[in-house]
C-alpha cells in the first residue's frame, strides 16, 4: 500500500458471509477492521475513497457473487487502487477463481491486502504465500463437502423424506426415527400415498406412454379439466416434472439395473430393491439461491430405497425417461412470425388466455403471408375449452395500428390522462419502492435462511431439531411464494407507470410523429412502438377492444386505462 505516486483512485473493502449467525467474525466486524487497517497505513484517505462491497448468505466457493461481480467491474475500468479484506479465504476459497481474480489485479496494477494474514502482494514472497494459502482454503472446503455427502449418505440408509413441497401423490407423515438413551422418541418424517393424486400421477404416467408426447398428455389433461393439486391447469412442464420425478419409481429389478447402467450411486443393496417400496433420490437439486429448481445431472445424485410405496414399475418409468429424451432431440422452436404485430398482446376474450399468430401458406391481394390468431387453450384442447373464433391477423394488425394513428392526430385527451396517472405514480413512488425493497430483502434472507436449514439438515439426521428444521424449510418455502408474486406485481405497475419527465417528453413527441413514421418503421420497431402505448387487447370473437395506457377513471387506481374499441372484422372460421 504504498503511494510514492499520488493514486487517485479509490479502496475496496470486500466482505463475504456464508449465512447469518450472530456469532464470529459479522460483515460490519470485518469492515470496521479493514477500514482501520486502510487509515492505519493511509492517513490521508477521506471516507468517501473507500469503497463497501458486501456479500452475505455466499459461499467462498466460487465467484458467483453480486457484489463481487460489480467490484471486479469496477477494477477494470481502473477505478480501484488497492482491495483490502479481512482474512483470505472472505474472498475466495477456489485455486482457480483466484488465480484469475488476482491475474486481473495484477494487470489493472491493484494491491491485494488480508488485514489478519498480513499478505503483501506488492513482494513475490507475499504472492507465493497467498497462492498456497489458497490452496488450503481449497482443501479445506473440499473436506466440508465431503462431510456433507458423507451426511447425506447416513440420511440415504433411512429413506426418509427430508422436507419440502410433497410430490404430487404423496403427503408427509411423521415417524419416529430413532429412540434416544435416555427413552426420547427423535422424529423424522416419511411419504404416505394420497390416494387420489396418486391415481392422477398413473393416469399421467398411462397417457404419455401411449401417446408418447407431452403436448397429446396436456391436450388430455385439459379436456377431461383434469387440475394439479393446487387446482391449476397442467402444462408441458408441470407434466415433465411428475415424469422425470424418481420418488414414483418402484424399487424393482429394473430400477436397481437402470441407474447401475447410469453410473449413478446407489445406496443401498440390490436385495433391498424389493418390487414394492419407491425410489427416493437424495443430492437430486442444485441448493444454491435462484438455483433451488435445477436438477443436476443424474451421475451426481445418491439414490436408495424410500420408505415410501413406489406407483409406476421400474419398466415403465425408464421407458418414460427414454421418450422424454427422445422428444428432447425432436423438439425445436417454431420462428417467430416476422410480420404479425400484437404477439404478446392479444388476449382471448372467452377463455383469457395469449393469442399466438397461426401463420398459413397463403397470400392475400397485396402479396401479404395470410395469417390469424388462435387462442392457446384453444388449440392445447383442440377447441373444448374454449372455441371462440379466430381473427383475420393481417385486418386487425392494420386496424388497431390505424387506431393507434388517430391518437396523432387529436392526442390531447389520450395524454392529459396519461399525465394524470403519471402525477398519480410520482406521489406514490416512495411507498412503492420503500415496499418493493422490504420485500426483496424478505425475500433475499428467507434464501439465505433455506440454504443455511438445507444445511443443517444434513448435519441434524437423528436429533431433536430435524423435525423443527423440516417444518422452518416448507414454512419459508411457502412464504417466498407469496413474496415472490407481490414483488412481480409491484415491478410490473412500477415499469408501466414509471415515467421521468425527460421520458415523458419523447413519449408524446413520438405520439405526435406516430403517424407519419409508423409506416416507414420495420416490424420490430412497429412492435416495440405499439407496446409503448397499447397495454393489452381483448378480442372477443367479433371486436377488439384496444386497452391504452393512461386515462385514470378514478384518481386513486392507476391501472385503469382507456378503452378504444377496433371496428368489427370477419373471423376465420378455421
Amino acid at each position: 500500500m504504498k503511494s510514492e505516486i499520488k493514486d487517485n483512485r479509490k479502496f475496496a473493502i470486500y466482505s463475504r458471509k456464508s449465512k447469518f449467525t450472530g456469532k464470529g467474525e459479522s460483515i460490519e466486524n470485518q469492515i470496521e477492521l479493514c477500514r482501520q487497517y486502510i487509515r492505519l497505513h493511509n492517513p490521508d484517505v477521506r471516507e468517501s475513497d473507500i469503497l463497501i462491497y458486501e456479500d452475505e448468505g455466499f459461499s467462498g466457493g466460487n465467484t458467483n457473487r453480486p457484489k463481487f461481480k460489480e467490484m471486479m467491474s469496477k477494477i477494470k475500468a481502473n477505478q480501484i487502487q488497492a482491495v483490502v479484506c479481512y482474512r483470505l479465504d472472505r474472498i475466495s476459497r477456489n485455486v482457480a477463481d483466484f488465480s484469475l481474480m488476482y491475474q486481473v489485479f495484477d494487470d489493472m496494477n491493484v494491491s491485494f491486502l488480508s488485514v489478519s494474514e498480513r499478505y503483501d502482494t506488492s513482494t513475490p514472497s507475499g504472492r507465493a504465500m497467498l497462492s498456497m494459502c489458497t490452496v488450503f482454503a481449497q482443501m479445506e472446503r473440499e473436506t466440508i463437502a465431503e462431510r456433507i455427502k458423507d451426511n447425506m449418505h447416513e440420511l440415504a440408509k433411512s429413506g426418509r423424506w427430508l422436507g419440502g413441497t410433497t410430490p404430487t401423490g404423496y403427503k408427509s407423515t411423521q415417524i419416529v426415527g430413532s429412540v434416544t438413551v435416555d427413552g426420547k422418541e427423535r422424529k423424522a418424517y416419511k411419504l404416505d400415498i394420497v390416494k387420489a393424486e396418486a391415481e392422477l400421477v398413473k393416469g399421467i404416467f398411462e397417457k404419455f406412454l401411449e401417446t408418447n408426447s407431452l403436448t397429446k398428455t396436456e391436450t388430455y389433461l385439459l379436456q377431461k379439466h383434469i387440475k394439479t393439486k393446487n387446482g391449476k391447469d397442467f402444462t408441458r412442464f408441470s407434466i415433465r416434472s411428475i415424469l422425470a420425478n424418481p420418488v414414483y419409481m418402484i424399487a424393482d429389478a429394473q430400477a436397481w439395473n437402470y441407474f447401475e447402467s447410469m453410473g449413478v450411486e446407489i445406496y443401498a443393496d440390490k436385495s433391498d430393491f424389493d418390487g414394492k417400496h419407491g425410489v427416493i433420490a437424495y443430492s437430486k437439486t442444485i441448493q444454491k439461491p435462484g438455483k433451488a429448481n435445477q436438477i443436476k445431472d443424474m451421475n451426481e445424485w445418491i439414490i436408495a430405497v424410500g420408505k415410501h410405496e413406489g406407483l409406476i414399475s421400474g419398466r415403465d418409468w425408464v421407458n418414460a425417461q427414454a421418450s422424454l429424451k427422445q422428444n428432447r432431440s425432436k423438439s425445436y422452436h417454431k420462428p417467430r412470425s416476422n410480420v404479425a404485430l400484437l404477439s404478446g398482446l392479444l388476449f382471448c376474450g372467452k377463455c383469457g388466455d395469449f393469442m399466438r399468430p397461426k401463420l398459413s401458406q397463403r397470400l392475400n391481394k397485396d402479396g401479404e403471408q395470410i395469417y390469424s390468431y388462435l387462442c392457446q387453450t384453444k388449440e392445447k384442447s383442440r377447441r373444448q375449452n374454449c372455441d371462440g373464433k379466430n381473427p383475420n391477423g393481417n385486418e386487425l394488425d392494420r386496424m388497431v395500428c390505424e387506431q393507434i394513428k388517430l391518437l396523432s392526430q387529436n392526442h390531447s385527451a389520450f395524454i392529459k390522462g396519461l399525465a394524470t396517472v403519471k402525477r398519480e405514480f410520482e406521489a406514490s413512488r416512495e411507498d412503492f419502492n420503500e415496499r418493493l425493497l422490504h420485500l426483496q430483502k424478505e425475500q433475499q434472507d428467507n434464501e439465505k435462511q433455506i440454504n443455511a436449514l438445507v444445511t443443517a439438515l444434513s448435519k441434524s439426521d437423528g436429533t431433536a431439531a430435524f423435525d423443527y428444521i423440516t417444518n422452518q424449510i416448507n414454512e419459508l418455502h411457502s412464504k417466498n411464494d407469496g413474496i415472490k408474486k407481490q414483488i412481480a406485481d409491484i415491478e410490473s405497475v412500477s415499469n408501466q407507470y414509471s415515467y421521468s419527465d425527460s421520458e415523458f417528453e419523447i413519449l408524446k413527441d413520438l405520439l405526435v410523429s406516430f403517424g407519419k413514421s409508423f409506416d416507414t418503421m420495420s416490424v420490430e420497431q412497429k412492435r416495440s412502438a405499439l407496446r409503448t402505448f397499447i397495454r393489452r387487447i381483448v378480442w372477443d370473437g367479433e371486436n377488439a377492444h384496444v386497452l391504452l395506457f393512461g386515462d385514470s377513471e378514478e384518481n386513486i387506481d392507476i391501472s385503469s386505462f382507456t378503452e378504444q374499441n377496433v371496428e368489427p372484422l370477419g373471423a376465420d372460421s378455421e
